[in-house]
């Protein structure tokens, strides 16, 4: 059975870098890319980073039922695609969702048994400099940011892990650790165990 690994994080707390770092570690990991009505960033790909699609056909694909969450972030849509889930669930590998608060809560009462990890920055000076060495917003934009994440963060108690994302490099590690202990809990073990102990019968 897969298991789904919902990451969520306040924008610049590096929950990218640590997700891409994620499925370097194991590449049989299946990453949902979101959709998003949001123009491209940087060097930021179509299908890669994000699928871009313009605003009239997210609300064309959110009517016919095909995002599993979806959610209107600082005046742009974001979803997660229903496909994604289906394709783990067919291969049987794990899926890793890179998604906001708002999207993450609604996946954790669509599917209960997902695995919640919340990253974030040790200190909101750390997070404004990281979210101005992106050179990516204005200032009135980075307020928005860091007011919300401070809204965001008040809401850890939603996720089952918190990973503070202070060395970026022990930050992977962590996240690492945290899908190799999923894939050992004893719940998820059983038909494993079950067909260890029919090896005993004679």
């Amino acid at each position: 059975m897969s298991i789904v690994f919902i990451i969520s994080a306040p924008s610049g707390s590096g929950k990218s870098t640590l997700v891409r770092r994620l499925l370097r570690w194991d590449p049989s990991l299946i990453f949902s890319v979101s959709y998003t009505t949001r123009k491209p960033r940087g060097q930021e790909q179509n299908g890669q980073d994000y699928c871009f699609v313009s605003r009239e056909e997210f609300e064309a694909r959110l009517a016919r039922g095909e995002f599993l969450e979806h959610a209107e972030v600082f005046g742009n849509y974001y979803g997660t695609h229903r496909g994604y889930l289906d394709r783990a669930q067919a291969e049987g590998k794990d899926l890793v969702l890179d998604i906001d608060v708002q999207g993450a809560r609604q996946l954790m009462s669509r599917i209960p048994e997902a695995v919640s990890v919340f990253i974030l920055a040790p200190s909101r000076n750390e997070l404004e400099e990281r979210l101005r060495a992106r050179s990516e917003d204005a200032d009135e934009v980075i307020e928005r940011r860091l007011r919300g994440a401070a809204e965001e963060i008040r809401n850890y108690s939603n996720y089952e892990y918190i990973l503070v994302n202070e060395d970026v490099d022990k930050a992977a590690d962590t996240l690492v650790s945290i899908v190799k202990a999923e894939r050992v809990r004893r719940n998820r073990m059983d038909a494993r165990v079950q067909a260890i102990l029919k090896t005993f019968e004679r």
